[in-house]
């Protein structure tokens, strides 16, 4: 009769399995897959970057399509009670911009956002965004340096452009859907590409 696990390496095991990384990740459509197959979207191929190198992490999609940081803001308390993660991805910022919603609230939301998570215990990374020319170089200047900005004042980690080589690539129409706003299925492994090499580092 073959004995079982003893205490102490069912203990072990307990430990490990409470010090595996769980990632959060907020966010809006681009991060919710919206108008995509599911299991297609970046935060799914990040599950499985995370199981080909053999780092055993828990992720958790809590992004709603829509969303804006003061929605984020609203729903982020809950999230890190019932999850507690030790990272969480921010993804959001791109629905304020496009309802013209005045920069201060979104910093503001972003920052407080990022407080809570580390307050937490959890590393955060902030995801940011850059809006199209036809909203104004000044406003666009703006809105795509105000996730650096919170990302320093709270040492953050940060990706500045979720939609690197996507949106400013040559091949940028192909890679979008119809309503020209979110990427097709065959941009998003180029957009994990963009938040991998700050969350691994996090990782570490």
């Amino acid at each position: 009769m073959l004995a079982g696990p003893s205490w102490a390496q069912s203990a072990r095991a307990a430990e490990a399995g409470a010090g595996r990384p769980r990632i959060l990740v907020v966010g809006d459509s681009l991060s919710a897959e919206y108008g995509l197959q599911r299991g297609t979207g970046w935060v799914a191929l990040l599950e499985q970057r995370l199981a080909e190198q053999k780092i055993a992490a828990e992720v958790r999609n809590a992004s709603i399509s829509g969303d804006t940081t003061s929605g984020g803001r609203a729903r982020l308390a809950p999230l890190l009670k019932n999850f507690q993660p030790t990272h969480v991805v921010l993804e959001l910022g791109g629905n304020d911009a496009l309802r013209g919603l005045p920069l201060k609230n979104t910093a503001d939301n972003l920052s407080a956002m990022t407080q809570a998570a580390q307050q937490a215990g959890a590393k955060v990374l902030i995801v940011g965004m850059q809006m199209p020319p036809n909203y104004g170089a000044d406003y666009g200047r703006q809105f795509s340096t105000l996730f650096g900005d919170v990302a320093r004042e709270h040492k953050a980690g940060l990706v500045p452009f979720l939609l690197k080589g996507v949106a400013d690539g040559p091949n940028a129409a192909a890679l979008f859907q119809p309503d020209r706003i979110h990427p097709r299925e065959e941009a998003q492994a180029a957009m994990l590409d963009n938040v991998w090499p700050e969350l691994r580092k996090q990782l570490r």
